[in-house]
């Protein structure tokens, strides 16, 4: 794994989440319910729009991990 840049991290969690979201059949709906669960007051616009965009703070990629459950991931999943 050879990422050259702050960016390339970003598309890669973003597509890594959208990538678990979709195999879980977790829409955003859902997943805004779950992350409440967690402590985040997020909606189903704004998990689209830090989506879309691919930027957002570890401590919600770390939130949706927790809220779908993923044990054990690996950086070569992300």
């Amino acid at each position: 794994m050879n990422i050259k840049s702050e960016d390339e991290w970003a598309e890669r969690a973003a597509a890594f989440l959208k990538h678990k979201l979709k195999d879980g059949e977790v829409t955003y709906a859902e997943l805004a319910k779950r992350l409440r669960k967690h402590g985040l007051k997020e909606t189903e616009a704004s998990i689209t729009n830090k989506l879309a965009r691919g930027t957002f703070p570890a401590t919600f990629f770390l939130a949706c991990i927790a809220a779908l459950e993923l044990e054990g991931v690996a950086l070569d999943e992300i």
